[in-house]
């Protein structure tokens, strides 16, 4: 897969895990994995583009005597899950057009 396909797409995995549940690293990979692999190295990476971007909040729980961060969706992150639901209807058509699959209203 294209790695700016891919890229994308991850962000978004990432904003709709976190908009079920509040969640922290190691289980947005666990949430994610049955769709897209990703590893450590490329999450926190991605969740921090998303915190800068405001999309998501962070905020610290103490767990086991340490403090975990979970991460938050925010209304900029829902508005990005939103507009990719949109592109993804078109991304669609256009797999409809080049694969001969066409469904919709001739």
């Amino acid at each position: 897969m294209d790695i700016q396909i891919k890229r994308g797409l991850l962000e978004v995995c990432v904003l709709a895990a976190v908009s079920r549940k509040d969640s922290y690293g190691y289980r947005i990979i666990k949430d994610i994995e049955p769709y897209i692999s990703i590893s450590e190295s490329t999450l926190y990476p991605i969740l921090r583009r998303l915190e800068e971007s405001r999309q998501l909040s962070v905020y610290s729980v103490e767990h086991n005597g340490r403090l975990r961060k979970y991460y938050a969706i925010t209304d900029d992150g829902r508005s990005r899950l939103l507009a990719f639901a949109d592109e993804w209807k078109e991304i669609m058509n256009i797999y409809e057009f080049i694969t001969g699959e066409v469904t919709g209203d001739e």
